[in-house]
């Protein structure tokens, strides 16, 4: 079953799941875009998913 939505290189853990949080794309500061081209951190969406608090 595919995973929805699909998670980006950036993303520490699928968006809503317990101890996460969105943050900025630390590579591209939130545009998408790198070097003129699409953030392949985030997928071109300026934000990542970041695990939050201790673990």
């Amino acid at each position: 079953m595919a995973q929805e939505p699909p998670l980006n290189p950036g993303d520490e853990a699928e968006p809503g799941e317990t101890g996460s949080g969105e943050d900025i794309c630390p590579d591209c500061n939130g545009s998408g875009k790198r070097e003129g081209a699409e953030c392949n951190t985030c997928g071109g969406t300026g934000k990542v998913t970041q695990g939050i608090g201790g673990g």
